[in-house]
């Protein structure tokens, strides 16, 4: 899928056009965790009607990459296709909207969600860019009752 080819509100498109972002959807995110070095965010933004601060997350994420790059701690910025985001996200048991989802060399950290005042906003993103790597609430083997007809 190319650049042309997706739907996107303009200030996402904007955020993957001029700050080396990358669009992930399903064809290309195993890839994209296989190749990762250092600290990645993936922005999960959703249906800006829906959650209009998606928008303002786009707009403030540059700005929240250079004040982390300063303070020594760079990241590189992925943003979710939106016709998928959805199962995407849920792929990593996220369900709120936006998200911020840290990996670190291709493993799951943490996610931020929603919009931040811009202070707490800079505290939330050093604390995820140091948590530990750990599992995405959804990885894992799934619970099935000893009833389920389930497979």
């Amino acid at each position: 899928m190319t650049t042309t080819e997706i739907q996107a509100p303009p200030l996402l498109a904007q955020l993957v056009a001029r700050h080396q972002a990358q669009w992930l959807d399903f064809d290309n995110i195993e890839l994209w965790l296989a190749e990762q070095r250092g600290d990645q965010v993936l922005l999960f933004a959703g249906d800006p009607v829906r959650f209009p601060e998606a928008l303002d997350v786009a707009v403030v994420l540059p700005e929240l990459q250079s004040v982390s790059a300063a303070a020594g701690r760079p990241f590189g910025l992925a943003v979710a296709v939106p016709e998928c985001a959805e199962a995407l996200a849920k792929k990593f048991g996220s369900q709120r909207w936006p998200t911020l989802m840290f990996f670190r060399a291709g493993h799951y950290v943490t996610t931020v969600s929603g919009m931040h005042d811009w202070s707490d906003f800079v505290a939330l993103v050093a604390q995820a860019l140091n948590a530990p790597t750990g599992r995405a609430p959804s990885i894992g083997i799934p619970v099935v009752s000893a009833s389920s007809n389930c497979h």
